[in-house]
Parts: C-alpha cells; structure tokens; sequence
C-alpha cells in the first residue's frame, strides 16, 4: 500500500539511529542462537512466562481484561472461557501458539491473515474472519469529553483491494531481498494499521503479525520475552508514534521514521530483558526462584501474594511460599497478618 508504492521505501531517509538500533538488534540475535543451544531447558520457562505475558498485555491494550489466574488457567487450556473478554483471550491464545508452533510454514497472505483473525473471535459470538463492512474512524477523547477524528483510516469499500495490494507488495520486497527486513516490518505493519481492516481487533492483529513476521526473520526473541508487554508498559509512546507516522499516509507523504524507530526500541528492549534473565536462569538458584526474586524486587515495600502471584503467573504458590519462607528465615521478609490475605513487608531489595 502506500509505503509499499512509488518506491517509496528506497527514498525514505534512514538516520544513524535506526542503522545502530538494526546493527544492534543483529548483534543480539546472535547471542540468543548461542543461549538457546546451551541452556534449552532452562529457557522453557521463559517461555511459558512470555505466553502468559503476551496474552495478558495484548488483550488489556484494547480494554480486555480477566483476573490473572483466569488468564493462567486459560492460557494452559485448563478451563473454558466464561465471557466475552475470556473468550477474546483464549482466541488469542490460539493464535499466538499457531504463530509459536508453525512460523515457518504459516505464508503472508491476506487468507492467513483472515484465518487468524476467525481465530482471534471463534469463542466470540461477534465472530471474525472477515474485512470490515462499515467505515471505522480512529476517534480520539478531549479533556472536555467530546471526540475528534484522530486518523481515517482506508473506507470499507477500499478495504480488499487495499490488502491484497499490501500483501503483494510487500511479498515482492521480501522476497527481492533489497531492503532491510527490519525496515520491512514496521513498513507493513504502520500500513495494515492505516488501512484498519477489521471492525474490531486490528491492535491485537498487528502484534500477532508483528511477531510472526520477526520470527520469520529470524529474530525469535518474542519467544521468551513478551513484546506485547513491552508495547504495553509505554502505550502512549506506542500510539504517539503511531500517529506520527500515520499523518498525510493516504498522500503518500508521511515518515516511517517516529514509527520504525520506536518497533525497533521494542525489539531492543525485549533482547535486553531476554539478556537480564538469562543472567539469573544462570545463577545458582532455581529459575523459578529467581522469577519470583525478581518480581519482589519490582513491588512496594508492603504487597500481599496474590501481588507477587500476578506479577509472576507461571509460578506456583507452593513455590512462593517456600521462597518466602527462605526469606523470612534470612530475615528479607516479614508477615503481617494470618492467611492468603496477609501483608507481607520487605527488608531491603533481594539479590
């Protein structure tokens, strides 16, 4: 579509910024290959973490949200989504574990994408798998309550044609191999959302794709680190940037740069993080052990479990209270109170 016209990828400016972020995140990639050869099983627990994470976060982008251990349940397929925000987050489940399993086979094409997005809605009454059939302006909220049209995105009419127009374009670039893959990506992704193909769940759409096509890339560190976690934790930069880049797009006259650096940022981060925690898999304690070490190092002095349960889900809590009671033992925690309610208060920081 229109970053995919006119060559208008080969005439976009491309700053230092962006030629240390790509150098960077290659350098990184690198190191992830070597610690998936010498720590697999260790990084098995990563994984369930990042799954947990990236369900979570996606979903509450877009305002849907669950108790965090409906979303354990859910996200391990151990219970049936009870409404609708349940059903949406098993949807994406589906969709993220196809993505995980089969990234190599899954082609980019616009039957894939519409595949995926019946997935996203299939415990939905609302259902999916189809372009939008009315127009859908991105509104924008003013202090004093009323809204404004913040971008107007491709008309429902213009919607096939739109998509299958993206798609073929940027299957040729893929392939040709001229252009950075790196510069690709967010390409694609700032036009799907500009065309804002589906009535509902496009948000959700971009981050599955987005991680599908960085997998096929190469760059599998959405694997251990939820991405959608990392969009999640600076939302507003996330739409910022978006909007930037989105500006005078119907014209052919808008800069990818705001939004190819921030995706790249996200890369980044997620690499960084991905680094800190196979620092502590390393470690002589227990990964899950230090999951939850972890995790009370980011609470307030006072918290109760079920605090350190949400920001740790893929821990049990037979397993918290062991480590708790190792760290009341080493005087780093004390109790206040009797029972699952009680408070908990912290000694200092843990390493």
């Amino acid at each position: 579509m229109r970053s995919f016209q006119n060559k208008f990828l080969e005439t976009s400016p491309i700053t230092q910024s962006i030629l240390r972020s790509v150098r960077l995140i290659g350098e990184y990639k690198g190191k992830q290959e070597l610690f998936s050869r010498q720590i697999p099983q260790s990084l098995e627990t990563l994984k369930q973490a990042a799954i947990i994470q990236s369900i979570e976060s996606s979903n509450r982008i877009e305002g849907v949200t669950a108790p965090a251990k409906r979303i354990k349940a859910i996200a391990a397929e151990k219970t049936t989504p009870q409404n609708r925000s349940e059903q949406e987050i098993a949807g994406y489940r589906d969709v993220l574990n196809t993505i995980h399993a089969n990234f190599k086979e899954i082609p980019v094409t616009n039957n894939i994408i519409l595949q995926f997005h019946r997935d996203l809605f299939r415990y939905s009454e609302a259902g999916g798998g189809n372009w939008k059939s009315v127009d859908n302006d991105i509104l924008e909220q003013r202090p004093d309550g009323t809204e404004f049209i913040r971008f107007k995105p491709v008309s429902s009419f213009g919607t096939p044609s739109a998509m299958d127009e993206l798609t073929t374009e940027f299957n040729r670039e893929w392939q040709a191999g001229e252009t950075e893959k790196l510069i690709l990506i967010p390409a694609y992704i700032l036009d799907f959302l500009s065309i804002h193909p589906f009535r509902d769940g496009n948000g959700r759409m971009a981050r599955l794709l987005s991680l599908l096509l960085l997998y096929k890339a190469g760059y599998e560190v959405g694997r251990y680190i939820s991405l959608e976690k990392i969009v999640e934790d600076a939302k507003k930069t996330y739409y910022d940037t978006l909007y930037q880049s989105s500006r005078d797009w119907h014209e052919g006259k808008h800069n990818l740069l705001p939004w190819t650096e921030y995706f790249l940022g996200v890369i980044i981060a997620a690499y960084r993080e991905f680094e800190a925690r196979v620092g502590a898999l390393s470690t002589t304690r227990g990964a899950k052990t230090q999951m939850i070490i972890d995790a009370l190092n980011n609470l307030p002095e006072r918290f109760r479990i079920a605090d350190l349960e949400q920001a740790a889900p893929q821990v049990s809590r037979d397993m918290i209270r062991k480590v708790f009671a190792a760290l009341k033992s080493e005087g780093k925690l004390v109790s206040e109170g009797m029972g699952p309610n009680a408070s908990w208060r912290k000694i200092g920081d843990f390493k």
